[in-house]
């Protein structure tokens, strides 16, 4: 996910309501296997009329258990009204209190498959977003990131609690629909409502299920390791659409050919209504309605979503605070294409840049990478889960060297593809491939907040350099640093030391007379330099 700087100032203020705790209290006793949307959706009101059934198994034994839903709110009239719930056809006691449905089920057995049908009707407050587009077409849009999926309709909104889903969607019949999966079926109901049916084979978080409804053109773009890919646009956007999306399946290669084989049926390209840059939704990736303009001008947010589909929808973290596996991944993923397609030189710029957002946003705010006090989930997409969790992936490769690197990433992957994992469990990976303790490593760029700030002086006599260096910082890093020395023939060479302590000196051997020192010539480290 990419979001227009425009954008942040409001989505800082939109506040998570959900403890983490509340989830782990659920994950306990319930797994969602499968949720079955049939939704209809009308140009008259913003109403939808819908049934879910939620098929799910009983870990233990419970006389009651929670699924997420919205209320309808008695001011603005928005919010869920439910207007029955059968447990296998048989009608079940329920509550509708303050977001949560409380179903009281009948004669359940721990590991048997029970299937909930929930039918409900509503304006929804998010989630579902019910408008006009730029052109003035009417449009609807999933957009669910964090947990706004349970604004249109009931579940477990935590990525944590995968699920496959299948959607039926009934709409007026000049629209056309996208949504997770592959179309199972296109049927005319009448001279004006068509419904589609569209499901998927492996499992997902809800946070990336999604549909949409609108006037698109849609280009077929071929297929690449056997993937369709494929362009939806306003037909008003469609030649500049046709053109911006037409690197996709340049980029989808490169991500099938470095982490692995592609999770998903297809690959579609959509310009929508989405609050965000860009949405990584399974196999269907939302991208904000400017993003189309005819001039390839977000090639990097493309990537950016696409690495999503490896990273954060397939293999998703297991709770917010470790967004980064998902962020950080999709950021560093994004430099490492744009490395493979335009140089060394488009690389360092990106990484340069991302480091100045990392060290301008630890002078607002001093917060580590994996944030567990923090419950806004809007703020958790700042610099640290991005640019961050990007560069400590790029200061792990140059630790490891990139054969060793690609197989960890290319390990991890396929250790937890469609699960979830924690920053930990990357961390064992990544440990069992390079046969290295990463302890020290992880814990001083993710755990805690900052990065080594330095301050140097050195003189150089007699074929010496003598230098000292200071951590000006609160935490002391451990680190290795990259001094290129420059000679007054012209020549250079580069020596590495290690760095351990707050303030060390260090003497280090030249070849002849030293004109001028550089740190991290090769911009391998998150760091600053002071006076």
């Amino acid at each position: 996910m990419k979001i227009p700087f425009y954008l942040v100032a409001l989505l800082l203020i939109i506040q998570s309501t959900i403890t983490a705790q509340n989830f782990k209290q659920r994950f306990n006793t319930l797994d969602i296997q499968h949720y079955k949307l049939a939704i209809i959706v009308n140009d008259t009101t913003n109403r939808i009329d819908a049934t879910m059934n939620v098929s799910l198994k009983f870990k233990k034994t419970s006389n009651e258990f929670q699924l997420d839903l919205v209320n309808k709110d008695s001011v603005s009239g928005k919010g869920m009204i439910i207007n029955s719930i059968y447990q296998n056809n048989v009608k079940v006691t329920f509550t509708h209190i303050n977001n949560k449905i409380s179903i009281q089920p009948k004669h359940i057995f721990p590991g048997i498959e029970y299937t909930y049908s929930i039918k409900y009707h509503g304006i929804p407050t998010d989630g579902l977003v019910i408008g006009k587009n730029l052109y003035g077409d009417r449009t609807f849009f999933g957009d669910n990131w964090p947990n706004r999926a349970h604004h249109w309709f009931p579940c477990i909104d935590h990525p944590s609690d995968k699920a496959t889903v299948e959607f039926i969607i009934e709409a007026p019949n000049y629209y056309q629909t996208i949504a997770n999966g592959f179309q199972v079926e296109e049927t005319n109901i009448n001279n004006t409502t068509k419904q589609y049916h569209w499901k998927t084979d492996v499992p997902l978080p809800t946070k990336v299920m999604v549909i949409g409804i609108a006037k698109f053109a849609v280009q077929n773009i071929g297929e690449t390791h056997n993937i369709p890919v494929s362009t939806w646009v306003y037909p008003q956007t469609k030649e500049q659409g046709f053109y911006d999306f037409s690197t996709a399946k340049n980029i989808l290669n490169f991500f099938i050919e470095n982490v692995g084989e592609y999770p998903y049926q297809k690959l579609a390209n959509v310009q929508s209504k989405t609050r965000f840059g860009g949405m990584e939704n399974a196999g269907n990736i939302f991208y904000f309605e400017k993003s189309v303009t005819g001039k390839l001008e977000y090639e990097d947010l493309i990537a950016h979503e696409i690495a999503h589909q490896w990273f954060g929808n397939s293999a998703s973290e297991i709770d917010w605070p470790h967004i980064w596996l998902s962020e950080g991944f999709a950021t560093y993923l994004t430099n490492l294409f744009i490395l493979k397609d335009k140089g060394e030189e488009a690389f360092i710029t990106r990484i340069k840049e991302e480091r100045e957002k990392v060290l301008n946003f630890y002078k607002r705010k001093q917060t580590p990478v994996i944030d567990t006090k923090n419950t806004n989930l809007m703020s958790l997409l700042n610099p640290n889960s991005y640019e961050k969790g990007a560069w400590f992936l790029h200061m792990l490769r140059k630790k490891l060297g990139d054969e060793i690197f690609w197989k960890g990433i290319k390990t991890y992957y396929s250790t937890y593809k469609f699960k979830n994992a924690s920053t930990n469990d990357f961390k064992n990976v990544i440990a069992e491939v390079s046969s290295k303790n990463l302890d020290v490593f992880f814990t001083q760029w993710l755990q805690r907040a900052g990065h080594p700030i330095l301050k140097t002086n050195w003189i150089y006599h007699d074929n010496k350099i003598r230098m000292m260096i200071e951590q000006t910082q609160e935490t002391i890093f451990q680190f290795p640093l990259d001094i290129e020395i420059l000679y007054n023939d012209g020549s250079s060479e580069i020596k590495t030391i290690e760095i351990t302590d707050k303030t060390a000196p260090y003497i280090i051997s030249t070849m002849g007379d030293v004109k001028e020192l550089k740190l991290d010539p090769n911009t391998w480290l998150l760091f600053e330099l002071v006076d």
